[in-house]
């Protein structure tokens, strides 16, 4: 497993590439992160270093993290993950890891809670047809119809697509593109969209896919020596 990072969805704006393209891209706050506990193989049976992120007051943790953090010797933290890795000989407690750890990378897997949305009727919630906007359809044009069979089974299937709650899920999102990194101001540009609203909590990671697609910018290189390529052979 590799290391990951916690932010903040700051929201969206746009970045202009060299080119002049226009890329739709979200802000990212990265948090940066204090390592807590490093956890030797031969005392859990694995190798693992623990991070906290988000400071937090004293009074709002429970007794018994208060003894867990002052016998780390370190400032209380919101959040705290667990990463499993193969050597720990470079983490330290104390040690503070940032937006570096995707130095050079191209793309992450982001995970974040969607928006709620409430109750909502399947023509929201699962994109349904809904019925006959007339002839013969009385106050049921947005039901979902029919939910099961008859005497046999005798029951609605575990899964059956309803009206409910909609939204407020984490989801992930793979192989998402890193168009510009902030080291300054720990500000992570990705493009496109992500699920949730602004100020939510968003987890990153390096892509766990061998992602084989070019970027953006790539792209636009590629195009460029090509075009050059080109007006070579015409001479």
């Amino acid at each position: 497993m590799t290391i990951g990072l916690i932010g903040t969805k700051l929201g969206m704006t746009r970045e202009f590439i060299q080119s002049g393209q226009s890329v739709p891209v979200t802000v990212i706050k990265i948090e940066k992160g204090r390592v807590i506990d490093v956890i030797e193989k031969d005392k859990r049976g694995y190798s693992a270093i623990k991070i906290g992120y988000f400071k937090i007051k004293n009074s709002k943790l429970t007794n018994q993290m208060k003894g867990f953090f002052a016998k780390k010797n370190t400032e209380p933290k919101k959040v705290l993950k667990e990463y499993r890795i193969n050597d720990t000989a470079t983490f330290k407690t104390g040690n503070e890891l940032g937006l570096e750890i995707l130095k050079d990378k191209k793309f992450v897997d982001i995970k974040s809670k969607t928006i709620g949305k409430g109750f909502a009727g399947v023509m929201k919630r699962w994109n349904f047809g809904g019925l006959r906007a007339s002839h013969g359809v009385s106050v049921s044009h947005r039901s979902h119809g029919s939910t099961g069979q008859r005497q046999d089974p005798g029951k609605v299937f575990k899964g059956k697509k309803m009206a409910g709650h909609m939204g407020d899920k984490f989801r992930t999102m793979l192989n998402l593109e890193i168009i510009k990194s902030d080291l300054e101001n720990d500000l992570l540009y990705i493009k496109g969209s992500i699920p949730g609203s602004k100020n939510s909590t968003v987890f990153l990671r390096e892509s766990v896919k061998d992602v084989k697609r070019k970027t953006t910018l790539e792209k636009y290189n590629d195009k460029i020596k090509k075009a050059e390529a080109t007006k070579g052979k015409k001479k």
